[in-house]
């Protein structure tokens, strides 16, 4: 088992190292534009460090489609209240900006089909417990990670991480993923030492997994009341080495985590070159074995008005989550999915058969106003324990049902920023 595990290791990192053709373009355009960049801020006489973070910095970068490079720039703290602005005027004359709002406004600047620089403005600060935003800790992360990781073994083994949660749909620390962060991966992999050192710990039966790395508490029941309780809910916490007060996987949730637990105990039982590969779910397949079973089947496509990424992802999966909701109430849901496409759009399918019988419950008995208006709402309605309760038949396909609902609730997409929902 081992050579097999090992042999499919070294295939993975074959097929996620960047080539070197690609790396070589992507650090000539990036030094056009740090050129460019410093140019600006030497004319403005504004005293601002540039750097690079992210994977390129850390050296764990893996082949992707498109690759993104962070730039931050970092202002003194006189200027926390201004730094998205003064970086904004910074870019005049730009082409192929974006503005991103968040906790703090960033851009990107989309240099070409395969390559995007996010520009992140940050504040330097001396001490990291004490930064007021998260991106202001992107440097120490870099130094720790850089001062850390030394062997090119351990860099690998990174990589390989990566890849996985790739594969398996639990790659980053954003709301519609609730997953692994890059700098969580990396963290993890400098503790434990290995891929599968780490997989193997995960699928014990754990009740919450603690990762000190640095020792900065005394022990596990210190971190667990020192660190602030919000921080607390993932099932795993690594205390960041540059900043005790956090939890470096505090995105990921119980759910993702579950999922990412069942990948690797499928991987150690059973290893398969598979598990490093994205599968997209054969919508048809799905929908034929929907209808061979006498299921309903509907594939929706999804359009919201939020700012494209991490706010229109998180949109998206919410008002799937609700709409789910809303159809559990009338049919019994066999399967689901959701997959942000980027941008603005999303789709979800779900396969669902009608309930037998819905049960409506309605007031009490003794409350003689409402009573009437549920009695004159559904004709047959019987009590139990003093309460009117009414039964009734689906009567609608799955499809046909989205449909009335849609249009019921028009103000409710709205609300949601919901701009667009085909059902088909």
């Amino acid at each position: 088992m081992s050579n097999k595990i090992n042999s499919i290791l070294k295939e993975v990192l074959k097929r996620v190292n960047p080539k070197k053709e690609e790396l070589d373009y992507v650090d000539k355009s990036l030094k056009e534009f740090l050129k460019n960049i410093n140019g600006k801020i030497k004319k403005s006489k504004i005293k601002v460090d540039v750097f690079i973070g992210g994977s390129f910095a850390k050296k764990t970068v893996i082949r992707k489609n498109e690759y993104d490079v962070d730039v931050f720039l970092r202002f003194d703290k006189k200027h926390r209240e201004e730094v998205s602005k003064l970086t904004k005027n910074l870019l005049k004359g730009v082409k192929g900006v974006s503005l991103i709002h968040g906790s703090r406004d960033y851009f990107q600047i989309k240099l070409d089909k395969g390559f995007i620089i996010e520009l992140i403005p940050v504040v330097k600060v001396n001490n990291p417990d004490q930064a007021e935003n998260i991106t202001d800790l992107s440097y120490s992360h870099v130094k720790y990670i850089n001062k850390k990781v030394k062997s090119q073994k351990v860099l690998d083994e990174i990589k390989i991480l990566k890849a996985f949660c790739y594969a398996n749909g639990t790659y980053g620390a954003e709301s519609y993923v609730k997953g692994f962060s890059g700098y969580a991966i990396e963290l993890l992999i400098a503790h434990y030492g290995s891929f599968i050192k780490f997989l193997k710990e995960v699928v014990k039966d754990k009740e919450k997994i603690v990762i000190d790395t640095e020792k900065r508490y005394k022990n596990r029941s210190h971190v667990l009341m020192d660190i602030n309780s919000s921080k607390l809910n993932s099932p795993i916490i690594v205390v960041d080495p540059t900043s005790m007060s956090r939890n470096a996987l505090a995105a990921l949730s119980e759910e993702t985590f579950k999922g990412f637990k069942k990948s690797a105990s499928k991987f150690l039982k059973n290893p398969s070159i598979r598990d490093f590969e994205v599968v997209k779910i054969d919508l048809e397949k799905v929908k034929k074995e929907a209808k061979k079973k006498g299921n309903d089947f509907v594939l929706i496509e999804l359009g919201t008005t939020r700012q494209e990424g991490d706010i229109a992802g998180t949109k998206l999966l919410k008002f799937y989550n609700h709409l789910a909701e809303q159809i559990s109430k009338s049919f019994d849901i066999k399967k689901k999915g959701f997959d942000y496409l980027g941008g603005k759009e999303g789709q979800c399918f779900l396969v669902a058969k009608p309930k037998k019988e819905i049960l409506f419950s309605g007031p009490f008995v003794k409350d003689k106003t409402n009573s009437k208006a549920f009695k004159k709402k559904h004709k047959k309605s019987f009590v139990k324990n003093g309460r009117l309760y009414s039964k009734a038949k689906v009567s609608v396909n799955l499809k046909k049902f989205l449909e009335n609902w849609k249009t019921k609730y028009k103000g409710r997409l709205s609300e949601m920023y919901v701009s667009k929902i085909k059902i088909s």
